[in-house]
């Protein structure tokens, strides 16, 4: 089993402290504050899986290679549609999510990051070959 290194590393290690951070704020808003914006905070809880499911796969490209590609794409369309709604329908966002305005409350990384991971797992497939 190869381990991921150099630059994959770096995207991995960004992918665990989004599924970290993710993942506590989810928990905390969905045990505390539900009931004041459900539709973000679910999304927070989704977004939470999404990068522990992306930093497990990204970890291990060879074994869980398409899981990754499922996993970083998903999380790519969902930035796009949240960051969409939560311009075009704030209504639907009381209270933000880690995708609302396209990651604007984390300085854009949650756009960026999906891109960099399917740059990055498209060389590694290119490597493979």
């Amino acid at each position: 089993m190869k381990k991921t290194t150099g630059v994959g590393r770096l995207l991995v290690a960004v992918y665990g402290i989004f599924a970290i951070s993710a993942s506590a704020r989810a928990l905390y808003q969905l045990a505390r504050e539900f009931d004041q914006a459900p539709v973000a905070y679910s999304l927070s809880a989704l977004a939470a899986i999404v990068y522990i499911v992306a930093t497990i796969s990204l970890a291990n490209p060879e074994r869980y290679g398409s899981l990754a590609l499922i996993a970083v794409r998903f999380e790519l369309l969902g930035v796009l549609v949240v960051g969409l709604l939560s311009w075009s329908a704030p209504e639907l966002f009381n209270h933000p999510s880690v995708w609302s305005g396209f990651g604007i409350g984390y300085g854009f990384v949650p756009l960026v990051l999906p891109i960099l991971g399917l740059i990055w797992l498209r060389r590694q497939r290119v490597k493979a070959n």
